[in-house]
């Protein structure tokens, strides 16, 4: 946590950056797969091996589907901030 932030603040990404998170598990996704996993003997190798993975990757797309709609993804959020806010805190 950063010098002087608190445990109670909340910190909400854009509704225009909602593809944030997904950008993050795809790097976490070819860190996991594909570098942890490489003995890479040049600076040319991993970019290889990176560059062969996101083929792959692109060979069977698929679309993002929501699993929740807005509404439920607003009651959950106006459920914990009830809770945070009755914490006494």
């Amino acid at each position: 946590m950063a010098a002087g932030a608190s445990a109670s603040h909340i910190h909400v990404t854009p509704t225009g950056a909602s593809w944030l998170p997904l950008v993050e598990r795809w790097f976490a996704e070819l860190t996991n797969k594909r570098i942890r996993r490489g003995a890479h003997r040049s600076v040319q190798a991993p970019e290889k091996d990176i560059r062969a993975w996101i083929d792959t990757w692109n060979e069977e797309p698929r679309p993002l589907v929501w699993t929740r709609t807005a509404e439920e993804i607003l009651d959950t959020l106006a459920s914990y901030c009830r809770r945070i806010t009755d914490s006494g805190h």
